[in-house]
């Protein structure tokens, strides 16, 4: 029934819309009016009632205007009859106010919100009596769960001019059955953001909540411990707690401090509220945490910004001390200064792992490596960090003494644990930063000193590796202190190398984690000769670094290289650079030689699992040093180049042989999948340096032919299954880098890789998914950087990837679609563009087909995602015609005289096309729709907000959950929202992490 009247309500006629209406709202009145009935059928209530609603929104006011005026009569004639009319206003208000942005054309919804809204004063009415004179539980409590819906909404009068806040406070606050509503009723009030002629009214409410709040549950209550023991309503109430104080203090906090000013007592209020939150937060409940975090982050940083205006002192971005000076004088800070003080412990003692951290204990208490990261976790790292440096700003010597005290507690043993200490380190390595230099360097040397001498005091490798995580995490954190201080740094270097031959789990992968941080940020200062050293470090690495890696597993190997790499990258002397590659390299070009050496005699030496792996390795030790030395690593490419591709063409008959012996059940061995590896590994070996190269002209004439040779060869020879992906992506990534060098390679490529490819796609949507994207993207490469090349296809093959390219847009896979639409975007504009003779043509033939494509995915449900880019190709297309872009007829003159112009066919072809396949559509609505795709193409909102309305009345998207349509405007939202924390970030010391900073901020 309801997706009956979703869908289908305005193709019925007048008597059986009536006759459905006036059967509804008998079987509610019937079954409603009673409360032993309400009690026994209140589920099938419940979904008569949405029917009910589904009708309003059709009906509604139009074609029911005495729809209030009747609902609020009956509810005086029945208390049971009541209680299920407050369930239908509350549901009336949801869909109107709250689900109506996409499942409604705007117009629709306005004219909604307008007519509830004029007609609230009889509802407001009824809801006040009951909540005056009701004494029936069940109907108080749901008038209160409606009010609550209305409360974001009505007008303000209603809330501040009648007796309602006190009603609430007096008569059911105190009540257990009613606390959590009326709290709930109370925080929505206090999140009406309104002008400042509301301030007093707004103290006062703040004023009448807080002495409830007192009555209920005084100060002294210890918060974290009841709530572990509490019930489900008691904890509900701590978190409603948490979202009143956090909603009110974030938006009303101005008046209330301009009236703490003029009023002891309400400076007394202010303090208690905040005294209040700061006890929510020592609640163990992670949620509770993050709703009274996000105020805490919103405070300090007003605080913090406060500070900074101060125009009597300096910058504080360049004098960390002058801020922190004059941060005692700040009346605002005075205020806050025990909350803040209060805060920082409650911060310290809830710090969460931050992802660098890869050492966890795990639910038997044992300490193990992280498998998983939480994103959860990430986030709520990110945000505790960002209250903690503006805590720290504010009063940098409370944070180091409360600091500083926990960590003699672990020293001393009277509060160590795993927990305690992971917190406190992960509290010390997040305030980077925001210390000035000496107070860093000072607070530093004294945290690592105890950390190391902890570290020699514990027994048990558990212990020891926390306290490594925790030393190595900290360091890692400080490169700032590190590079400032040479000697200290080498010695955290040396430990890191210790740290690499300790077995327990992790603790070598922290290790070589935090190498290639410091090695990142501090690059520099291994490649100079330091004072007092005879040689710079990097020659004491590389002289050691079969002893220093001799205990990492590969990946861990891989990290140092790639660490090791970035050190040689900041070393300005080309030749110096070039013996310090080659010393890097030496170990795997040792067994590169020697392996590649008798796999040329003897190829049966690559049926050894442990030689492939051996292989892989070197290769991927490759890729790793490639990836941060970056062109230089042209030498050791040029070593080995020919190699490389003679291991490819080898590795690739081997497989090929096994798939003739075995069938393609070969693919599935380990034998294969290993020498697949090494294809791939010298795939994305050469995917990577040819990004990193600075001579492409030289790489085009030297590696291009060869590596092309031997890759598509191959690729074109091999069975389906044992085709790699990556050739697809390799080849986009070169044509990409390379540009209009590759032209007269691109039908070469293609003539390798398209048909071939294209068959193993096309039977359906789901096989081969690294084929798909691969192939799509090459495609998209070859017409974004090689358009000319697509112009010289045959005929034929033009239109084979035309088609291609249609059948991409028809995925449901989001990235494959978005990869199709963005081809069809650049395809439109590049034929715009070029020659009129090729363009009229292009149009000719491929215009009408394309916009039936274009339109079947745009009113598909399942390929909402591609809204954005659906709309902008529509747009283009209908910009195209209205401006006479193309000088062609899109029709067939012959059979079409009396059409004069293509803006007239197109109107009568996609009227027809529209009539078709939605019969139940108006003409006039499809006439008005499609005047405006072209009155619209000029404007892009407008266009796009014309398509919504449109799919809106689609009987397909109505009802459905059609938030993929408004995707774009939330990603520019969040975009927008981003670099704005960023840039935000960046004016505050120590806000961003060391690796977040911009190269030129850190790195040397």
């Amino acid at each position: 029934m309801e997706k009956l009247i979703k869908t289908m309500w305005k193709v019925l006629d007048q008597t059986n819309r009536q006759g459905i209406k006036n059967f509804i709202i008998a079987f509610i009145i019937k079954t409603a009016s009673d409360e032993v009935s309400l009690e026994r059928n209140r589920t099938l209530l419940g979904k008569l009632n949405i029917v009910l609603v589904q009708i309003l929104k059709q009906d509604w006011p139009t074609n029911w205007p005495t729809f209030i005026p009747e609902i609020v009569v009956s509810s005086k004639s029945n208390l049971s009859l009541c209680e299920n009319n407050m369930v239908i206003l509350k549901l009336l208000s949801e869909e109107i106010f709250d689900f109506s942005a996409e499942q409604m054309t705007q117009a629709k919804t306005k004219a909604l919100k307008n007519s509830l809204c004029g007609e609230f004063s009889e509802i407001f009415t009824l809801c006040h009596e009951i909540l005056e004179q009701a004494e029936k539980p069940s109907l108080i409590n749901a008038t209160l769960h409606t009010l609550l819906r209305f409360l974001n909404w009505i007008p303000l009068g209603y809330i501040f001019e009648t007796n309602l806040v006190t009603c609430l406070c007096e008569r059911f606050f105190q009540v257990p059955q009613f606390r959590n509503v009326v709290l709930k009723c109370l925080t929505e009030i206090g999140s009406l953001q309104v002008g400042p002629e509301y301030n007093e009214k707004f103290v006062i409410f703040y004023k009448i909540v807080l002495e409830g709040i007192v009555k209920i549950m005084p100060i002294t209550t210890n918060l974290p411990s009841i709530y572990e023991d509490s019930t489900d309503d008691d904890q509900n109430f701590i978190q409603n707690l948490a979202l009143f104080f956090s909603s009110f203090f974030t938006l009303h906090l101005k008046p209330l401090e301009a009236a703490a000013t003029a009023d002891p007592m309400m400076s007394e209020g202010l303090v208690l509220g905040h005294r209040y939150l700061v006890k929510i937060s020592e609640v163990r409940d992670r949620e509770i945490f993050k709703i009274a975090l996000e105020y805490w982050t919103k405070l300090v940083s007003e605080l913090y910004d406060d500070v900074s205006s101060n125009p009597r002192l300096d910058n504080p971005i360049l004098n960390l001390n002058s801020f922190n000076a004059r941060t005692s004088g700040n009346r605002r800070v005075a205020v806050y200064s025990d909350i803040l003080s209060n805060l920082r412990v409650v911060m310290i003692e809830a710090m969460v792992r931050p992802e660098e951290v890869l050492i966890v204990e795990n639910d038997e208490g044992e300490i193990v490596r992280e498998t998983l990261k939480e994103t959860d976790t990430i986030l709520l790292y990110k945000s505790m960090r960002e209250v903690l440096v503006y805590l720290t700003h504010l009063d940098a010597e409370n944070t180091e003494q409360i600091m500083s005290v926990k960590l003699e507690k672990q020293m001393n043993g009277s509060e160590w644990s795993w927990d305690n200490l992971n917190k406190l380190c992960w509290a010390v390595g997040s305030i980077s930063g925001a210390l000035s230099e000496e107070a860093e360097k000072r607070f530093l040397v004294m945290v690592i000193k105890d950390l190391l001498s902890l570290c020699e005091m514990k027994r048990g490798k558990d212990n020891k590796a926390v306290v490594a995580s925790n030393i190595m995490y900290v360091v890692g954190q400080y490169p700032r202190f590190l590079k400032a201080h040479w000697k200290f740094m080498k010695t955290v270097v040396n430990k890191l190398f210790e740290f690499m031959h300790e077995l327990h789990e992790g603790v070598q992968d922290m290790a070589c984690d935090t190498f290639i941080k410091i090695s990142q940020k501090c690059r520099r200062h291994f490649v100079i000769q330091q004072p007092h050293e005879h040689i710079p470090y990097i020659e004491e690495i590389l002289s050691t670094i079969e002893s220093i890696t001799s205990d990492l597993q590969p990946q861990q190997v891989h990290t140092f290289y790639e660490a090791v790499g970035c050190m040689i990258a900041a070393q300005p002397n080309k030749t110096i650079q070039e013996r310090l590659i080659t010393k890097l390299m030496e170990l795997p070009n040792k067994s590169w030689d020697s392996l590649v050496l008798q796999a040329g005699q003897n190829q049966d030496l690559l049926n050894s699992p442990d030689n492939v792996k051996v292989l892989a390795n070197i290769l991927k030790t490759n890729v790793a040093a490639c990836s941060s030395i970056g062109a230089p690593f042209v030498s050791q490419i040029g070593r080995i180049f020919l190699d490389l591709l003679g291991l490819y063409k080898v590795v690739g008959d081997l497989i090929s042989q096994a798939v003739v012996q075995q069938g393609l059940i070969a693919t599935k061995t380990p034998r294969v999948r290993g020498l697949r590896t090494i294809k791939k590994e010298v795939l994305k070996l050469m995917d990577t340096y040819i990004q990193k190269a600075d001579d492409l002209p030289a790489v085009n004439n030297t590696m291009i032919p060869t590596l092309l040779m031997a890759v598509l060869v191959d690729y074109s020879a091999n069975v389906e299954p044992a085709k790699e992906a990556e050739v697809l992506n390799v080849m986009a990534n070169i044509v990409t880098r390379l540009g209009p060098l590759m032209s007269d390679k691109v039908v070469g490529i293609l003539d390798a890789v398209f048909e071939c490819t294209l068959n193993m796609i096309n039977k359906n949507f789901e096989e081969y998914p690294e084929h798909r994207i691969g192939f799509f993207k090459l495609l998209q490469a070859i017409n974004a950087s090689c358009f000319d090349a697509l112009v010289r296809l045959a005929p034929p093959q033009f239109r084979m990837l035309m088609d291609s390219i249609v059948w991409s847009f028809k995925h449901t896979m989001r990235d494959i679609g978005e990869v199709g639409l963005n081809i069809c975007i650049d395809l439109l504009n590049n034929f715009s563009k070029c020659d009129p003779q090729i363009s009229n043509q292009f149009f000719r033939d491929y215009y009408i087909n394309l916009l039936q494509d274009i339109f079947f995915v745009l009113t598909s449900t399942s390929h909402k995602s591609g809204f954005k880019l659906q709309s902008l190709i529509l747009m283009n297309m209908f910009q195209l015609v209205e401006n006479n872009s193309i000088t062609v007829p899109l029709y067939d003159i012959a059979a079409l005289p009396n059409v004069t112009s293509n803006t007239q066919f197109l109107t009568s072809f996609i009227s027809d096309m529209l009539a078709s396949a939605f019969p139940h559509l108006q003409p006039v609505q499809i006439q008005q729709f499609i005047a405006g795709l072209f009155k619209f193409a000029k404007e892009p909102l407008a266009f796009k907000n014309h398509l919504r309305d449109f799919l809106a009345t689609l009987k397909e998207f109505s009802g459905s959950d059609n938030a993929e349509l408004y995707l774009e405007e939330h990603e520019n939202l969040l975009a927008e929202k981003k670099k704005a924390e960023y840039e935000a970030a960046l004016k505050v010391p120590g806000m961003l992490k060391p690796s977040q900073l911009p190269d030129d901020g850190m790195m040397d």
